[in-house]
């Protein structure tokens, strides 16, 4: 007679093989096919890495890539000729101007005039930063030194002390700044270029809160003032 126990657990034994082995058959396949959807899905990480090519290794991009790169970042516009005469008068004016509110720290009697050198010192520090930096980005080229009047003012005020610093301090500085505060409103107003567009603002505003700081010293001629008004508004002929 035959064992129907013995048959039965051999049986199930070949069931449970059959059940692995089919299982193992679609997990294989299950694989295959997510690897191939990875590879083909248009925003896989696998799709969008290339076939090496060892000819591409230690390129670079071309001048014209560059360039195209450069300009997008300068911003559209050109830049004219009172554009970058502007990026040069900011930068001599910092060249300048830095040095006298250093001056003003040690040479002055009045705290209204040294706190108007601080004033002058943080804005044309920023400002100088700013301007070596997109005068790179346009093409311009800068000076590294003030001009020769910028540097007998310079001069003038080293050798001055006490009132006398205070009162030359002032004036050579609400002067300065008056003039090249009207540069700025002119080129604010008519430039085309983005990057100098935003120079001008940024400048607009350090140049009103220094003209602001200086005549709150209270030692500002109106000579001084008639003066600006004389050179950024000529009288017509």
């Amino acid at each position: 007679m035959p064992d129907h126990r013995g048959m039965t657990g051999r049986a199930k034994a070949r069931t449970a093989l059959v059940v692995v082995a089919t299982l193992a058959v679609v997990g294989v396949g299950s694989v295959m096919v997510l690897n191939a959807s990875a590879q083909s899905a248009p925003g896989s990480t696998q799709a969008q890495v290339p076939a090496h090519d060892p000819g591409m290794a230690g390129m670079q991009p071309g001048p014209a890539a560059q360039a195209a790169g450069t300009n997008e970042i300068a911003g559209a516009g050109p830049v004219t000729e009172l554009d970058r005469t502007f990026l040069v008068k900011v930068r001599q004016a910092g060249l300048w101007e830095i040095p006298a509110g250093d001056l003003a720290q040690t040479h002055a009697s009045s705290e209204q005039v040294k706190r108007a050198g601080l004033h002058l010192l943080d804005g044309h520090s920023h400002l100088d930063q700013l301007v070596r930096e997109d005068a790179k980005m346009l093409g311009v080229t800068l000076p590294d030194q003030a001009t020769a009047e910028q540097q007998g003012w310079v001069r003038q005020l080293t050798d001055a002390q006490g009132l006398e610093f205070d009162k030359l301090f002032a004036n050579l500085l609400r002067a300065s700044h008056g003039k090249i505060f009207a540069t700025i409103a002119e080129v604010r107003a008519g430039t085309q270029n983005d990057v100098i567009r935003r120079h001008a603002t940024q400048a607009n505003q350090t140049v009103l809160d220094h003209m602001t700081v200086l005549e709150d010293t209270g030692l500002v001629d109106a000579k001084t003032i008639a003066d600006v008004a004389a050179a950024v508004n000529p009288p017509a002929k």
